[in-house]
């Protein structure tokens, strides 16, 4: 079973940062586009951002222009920069691998105004 370890997520005020962190097995990292989605509650799961193995960055919907994506192919881990967080993006935060279609648990992040 294939671990990915997400961090980074709490309780943040409107137009606030949170930055997550997800670890991911070297042998996957190497081979994988990272991604990270969010699911907010009764809603489906939604892609955020995804970044290729050559570092090339993808935007999706509304959290595109205040959301960086990042890998450390030294750490083994993508980085997710939230600047200026909004109610509405409270959701747990996911990692995935995006060949291996590998997934962490989640990361609760929540946007209080």
């Amino acid at each position: 079973q294939v671990q990915l370890v997400e961090s980074g997520g709490g309780l943040v005020q409107s137009g606030g940062s949170l930055r997550l962190s997800c670890t991911v097995p070297e042998n996957i990292f190497r081979v994988n586009a990272m991604a990270w989605f969010r699911q907010a509650p009764g809603k489906q799961r939604e892609l955020v951002a995804s970044i290729s193995i050559d570092d090339s960055p993808w935007y999706e919907g509304s959290m595109r222009g205040r959301v960086t994506i990042a890998r450390d192919n030294v750490k083994n881990t993508v980085y997710l920069q939230m600047d200026n967080l909004k109610p509405e993006d409270t959701a747990v935060y996911y990692c995935n691998a995006v060949d291996s279609n590998s997934w962490g648990r989640g990361t609760q992040v929540t946007v209080f105004s």
